[in-house]
């Protein structure tokens, strides 16, 4: 792809696989232009976006990326724009047969040698993990605590006595929008609680108050029992109704949080290896490019962390969709491989049962980018994966505890999705962008990479990394660098963009499975 843009700006196409018979405009395609698949545009093709470059039968598979992405409504000749008009994933998209040969595809680890792994400088936990970031979490058990958490937070921060604590990195009041009518032996507490117990104990969390109501089915003492926790000097608790109000359980908060920072602060940046962290792998406003550009090169960069022994995590399984054979090849053990195709099954069991369908998952914007299918969406989403075996599969919000390429099970909406991989242990997170997503995480920093160079340098304020110069003369393997480069850097103290416009106090979003009564 190095010579795409070095080509007449009418042939600035490409075919990504031999077996393709579609190309991507990587410009706006007028009527009648000459591509270099040796075919002429019938229509205006616009940039990103799919065209022909054969004719294509009535029902004929549409193959991209060397893989089926939908099918043909009515025969097309060369040339032609393809997109939602003339493209379908059928009315049974699994109709075509997928080969999961679990494990047959795997391709051993080149790993650094120990002494020779890159290094970042983070800090070091007393239980052994290492943070980025040194936060102190304010976490609501309900809903109707939130403010009171926003309150403590605020009250810190305009104090001015953060200032006083150079090693600290913030506070954070981590809302949610549940935590009352649920019950405590159901699937909503479940996630809940190790959703919340994950933040508490993510390694970015220097402390942690947690504030409730009193009353709400989320009770902070069965929280407590659960995970046999006693509070100490870094977990402190308290319930409005039990100090006494609103008022008296700001004042509270602010104390605890007073007595807590010079505890907190103690801890101190030193030189870590790069086995210690751990990635989260994020897409959003996805588009034509993102399959091309910066997901693989994501995933490149994914590849080298785990060659220095660190963690990468994919999540967003309505998102891996239709490409779930292409990480079963790569599964350590057929066990591994069969999880994650129960989680698949799930999927389709539980889109069925809320009367909606896989494929309504692109969204408009996915689609004005140059996405037609949810096929085609996540053989790009898939491609931030990299190319290491797959060690382990969790369910949503569980404790990553493997090291290399692992997989979660989460939703395909970022927050939501984020949210479980931060409780599951996520240090630093890179989060790939074709429309310009507006997001941030916290205690976690987040890394934006554009798809594209339009978008990067048109929200420049919120892109850290420019993905679309893989189709300008550069390459995956130096964009994957660059990425893993900026992960040492981000991971070491440096703020990411979104960080410096103070993006994450609103990302905390715990799935909600079950039903709320």
């Amino acid at each position: 792809m190095s010579d795409v843009m070095s080509r007449p700006a009418a042939a600035r196409t490409l075919l990504l696989n031999a077996s393709d018979n579609v190309a991507v405009a990587l410009i706006n395609l007028d009527v009648g232009t000459d591509t270099p698949q040796g075919v002429t545009t019938t229509k205006r093709v616009p940039k990103g976006h799919k065209f022909s470059v054969r004719a294509i039968a009535a029902g004929e598979p549409i193959v991209k990326f060397g893989q089926v992405i939908g099918f043909a409504k009515d025969g097309v000749q060369a040339g032609e724009w393809m997109h939602e008009h003339n493209v379908t994933i059928g009315e049974d998209h699994g109709a075509f047969e997928r080969d999961y040969a679990f494990g047959e595809g795997i391709v051993p680890v080149d790993f650094v040698p120990e002494g020779q792994q890159a290094t970042f400088q983070g800090f070091k936990r007393a239980n052994g993990q290492v943070g980025t970031r040194n936060y102190v979490g304010i976490l609501t058990s309900v809903n109707c605590s939130t403010t009171v958490a926003g309150f403590i937070a605020r009250e810190i921060e305009r104090s001015g006595i953060l200032d006083d604590y150079p090693n600290i990195d913030g506070i954070v009041a981590l809302k949610q929008a549940n935590g009352c009518v649920i019950d405590y032996r159901g699937v909503i507490f479940d996630t809940l609680k190790k959703t919340t117990w994950g933040y508490a104990t993510n390694p970015n969390m220097g402390g942690v108050i947690m504030v409730g109501l009193g009353c709400e089915g989320f009770q902070i003492p069965r929280l407590k029992e659960a995970y046999g926790v006693t509070e100490n000097e870094t977990f402190r608790t308290m319930t409005i109704q039990e100090v006494g109000g609103t008022k008296k359980t700001v004042e509270a908060g602010v104390e605890a949080v007073k007595a807590m920072l010079p505890v907190v602060n103690n801890t101190t940046r030193t030189t870590q290896p790069a086995s210690e962290l751990m990635l989260a792998l994020q897409c959003g406003g996805s588009d034509g490019y993102s399959g091309i550009t910066a997901n693989p090169a994501l995933g490149v960069a994914a590849d080298i962390l785990v060659r220095h022994g660190g963690t990468a995590i994919l999540s967003e399984t309505p998102e891996i969709y239709g490409a779930e054979h292409l990480l079963t090849r790569r599964a350590k053990t057929r066990e591994v491989g069969e999880k994650l195709i129960d989680i698949i099954h799930w999927w389709e069991d539980y889109a069925e049962r809320n009367n909606m369908e896989m494929n309504n998952n692109p969204s408009p914007g996915n689609k004005l980018g140059g996405l037609t299918t949810i096929l085609e969406k996540s053989l790009g989403a898939a491609a931030k994966g990299g190319t290491t075996p797959l060690n382990a599969v969790y369910h949503y919000a569980d404790p990553v505890t493997e090291k290399g390429f692992v997989f979660m099970d989460t939703p395909g909406y970022d927050p939501v999705s984020a949210t479980g991989q931060v409780a599951g242990g996520a240090n630093i997170l890179c989060f790939t962008t074709g429309r310009g997503s507006a997001y941030g995480c916290k205690p976690t920093p987040s890394i934006k990479i554009a798809t594209n160079s339009d978008i990067y340098h048109k929200m420049l304020d919120d892109m850290d990394i420019n993905g679309g110069e893989v189709v300008e003369g550069g390459s995956l393997e130096e964009k994957g660098q660059e990425i893993f480069d900026e992960i040492l850097a981000v991971a070491s103290g440096k703020k990411s963009k979104s960080e410096l416009l103070g993006y994450g106090d609103n990302e905390f979003v715990p799935w909600q499975i079950g039903a709320t009564f």
